[in-house]
């Protein structure tokens, strides 16, 4: 496989590739480096030594050394990750206020939702009444949170550099668009890439059936509402199950009138849903990209039919028809696709695939 170089702005590019010329020269007897790229001040080598594991890190280790830069390997399916930087750089350690104050933001519109879905709708006069929004705010964050935390935990995990969450706070029907991490660094292999995508769909999917439990236990039954006079929330396989468990049987012509907390487990399956779908760089896309490689493509492009005929029924899946041509529906390649994922990842790739079916509403608002 050709070697491939990624250089992205932090350094002088000069400065970087004198790095990489001396490295690469220091190593080519010993290293075949598939790819090279940046993260930050430090270069990064990702390859297969030609020496035995042991006795290639030592005289890697020397020769790098004895170049004045400092040096780690990192071993995963017999490729090697090597980690060089200039002697006396050290990795500044930031605040992220972006993060924070996003997070906060969204604090806030979800109080703000949640006070309102509660038929707190004077706050101005009686900004008080705010914290009523309490139960609401506080599931759907955990929902995001650990949706977010269980791709950062699986991504530092597998040594995979991503960012923090970035909460995007919003005058929506739920108080926020979401949240997103941004990886860093490229995925090694479809192991790592299957690994990060599929544990936050099932952190936040495990949060949010708890959500609608509990919800469901405080939520009232009461007559249905004129057609033209509520906003419906569509059903999924799964919260019709847990609504006949925890409810019961609802008699003609009622309705389940969703506590806050109800809503919060509700938004959290849809949001699960919307993230397994299988196009580009959604989860469902890593996901379907580390089962089933570049066969992903038409995995991507039948969804994106899908939705197209989905939107004759609710016309919000344009939107998502517009992201997956704006994200392209096929996934880019991983370092090194030839590493096979095991039996352990097809069976989480599969319980994804279950979660997204369970999940599933064809129309989530009529």
């Amino acid at each position: 496989m050709p070697s491939s170089i990624i250089l992205s702005v932090a350094m002088k590019k000069t400065e970087l590739q004198k790095i990489a010329s001396d490295c690469r020269q220091a190593l080519s007897d010993i290293f075949e480096t598939e790819v090279l790229y940046n993260e930050g001040p430090e270069l990064v080598f990702y390859g297969k030594p030609k020496l035995a594991g042991n006795f290639f890190t030592e005289m890697a280790h020397s020769r790098i050394s004895n170049l004045g830069y400092n040096f780690k390997a990192e071993e995963a399916d017999g490729f090697f990750t090597l980690r060089v930087s200039p002697p006396g750089v050290v990795a500044k350690k930031e605040i992220p206020w972006l993060n924070i104050v996003l997070f906060v933001l969204t604090v806030f519109s979800t109080l703000l939702t949640g006070a309102m879905s509660a038929g707190e709708t004077n706050l101005f006069s009686q900004p008080e009444k705010i914290l009523k929004g309490v139960p609401y705010s506080f599931w759907l964050l955990s929902i995001l949170l650990f949706h977010e935390f269980g791709h950062y935990w699986a991504a530092k995990n597998r040594k995979v550099k991503v960012t923090l969450p970035y909460f995007i706070p919003g005058p929506t029907l739920f108080g926020t668009f979401g949240a997103f991490i941004r990886a860093k660094s490229p995925f090694k292999n479809r192991r790592e890439l299957l690994e990060v995508g599929a544990t936050g769909p099932v952190a936040g999917f495990v949060v949010s059936v708890l959500a609608i439990i509990f919800g469901l236990a405080t939520s009232q039954v009461v007559k249905a509402l004129p057609e033209t006079g509520a906003l419906k929330l569509g059903d999924s396989l799964l919260f019709s199950f847990l609504s006949k468990l925890v409810i019961g049987d609802i008699p003609a012509g009622h309705d389940i009138l969703l506590s806050p907390v109800a809503f919060a487990g509700w938004a959290g399956l849809l949001v699960t849903m919307l993230n397994l779908i299988p196009i580009g760089q959604l989860d469902g896309g890593h996901i379907s990209y580390a089962l089933f490689g570049k066969k992903q493509k038409i995995i991507g492009d039948l969804a994106t039919l899908g939705m197209i005929v989905l939107a004759y029924f609710w016309t919000g899946w344009l939107v998502w028809v517009a992201l997956a041509f704006i994200m392209r529906p096929d996934h880019p390649p991983t370092l090194n696709d030839q590493i096979p994922i095991r039996t352990g990842h097809k069976i989480l790739g599969w319980i994804s695939y279950a979660i997204f079916i369970l999940c599933f509403i064809p129309v989530p608002l009529g």
